[in-house]
């Protein structure tokens, strides 16, 4: 019997007395990758922070792995196995490469291998080794990407949520970073990936939400939706 590895159901969210999710509903499945598109605006990264604790549903609960973590707050979320590659990378410009995956260290919730450490990040990435004793702010925009998400590995997560980890790339550097999804998908991790890219999101997904406006209007596989020719442009905006 396949596992949910989280799940938002029937979420209300909002930001003091806006409206930003209303009975959102989504599930990733345990070594699935969920793609989460939707306009700007829509409610894609209020998801993300719903998810891990950043900001709380006024209505409705998450879910991971079975266990209700919707009042818990961000650092007992993580400890849960949950970590997230936001938006705008946020790394820690002051300090260096190593500074910034030694102090992101955890080891993953209990029964769960541990196997990312400085090491295993510097294989994955080997410009970040490159580049180890550096300090962050002086990286290029994909170093930085790389780092963000080695950060988010060295929690030892069970669930990784990328936020726009594509933004403000050149086209090479994007297809490294998902080159990179594509292996940490591989080796089991249950993903969801916020995008703007349409085209990047079906490439790689096993399950596709589109959110309109706060709510899902869209939810099935990946697979699915192609067969369908769902009409992109009436719900992103693109052909």
């Amino acid at each position: 019997m396949a596992t949910d590895a989280l799940c938002l159901r029937d979420v209300d969210a909002y930001y003091g007395d806006s409206c930003v999710l209303e009975k959102v509903s989504l599930t990733l499945g345990e070594g699935r990758l969920l793609g989460l598109l939707g306009r700007n605006g829509a409610g894609k990264s209020t998801c993300m922070n719903v998810a891990v604790g950043l900001l709380s549903p006024r209505r409705g609960r998450v879910d991971v792995f079975g266990q209700t973590v919707s009042a818990l707050p961000p650092e007992q979320i993580s400890a849960r196995g949950v970590a997230l590659v936001p938006q705008g990378r946020r790394i820690f410009r002051s300090l260096t490469v190593r500074e910034n995956l030694s102090v992101a260290a955890r080891k993953g919730p209990p029964g769960t291998p541990s196997g990312w450490s400085v090491e295993t990040v510097f294989a994955m990435f080997p410009r970040l080794k490159e580049r180890r004793n550096q300090m962050a702010a002086f990286l290029s925009g994909g170093e930085q990407q790389m780092l963000a998400i080695g950060r988010a590995l060295m929690n030892n997560p069970r669930v990784l949520l990328m936020d726009e980890p594509s933004e403000g790339l050149a086209p090479q550097i994007v297809a490294e970073v998902m080159a990179t999804i594509r292996k940490l998908k591989a080796s089991g991790l249950s993903i969801v990936l916020v995008e703007q890219n349409p085209q990047l999101v079906f490439d790689i997904a096993d399950d596709i939400v589109i959110l309109n406006s706060g709510q899902v209007a869209v939810a099935q596989s990946a697979e699915r939706l192609k067969a369908d020719k769902v009409d992109l442009q009436q719900h992103l905006g693109v052909f």
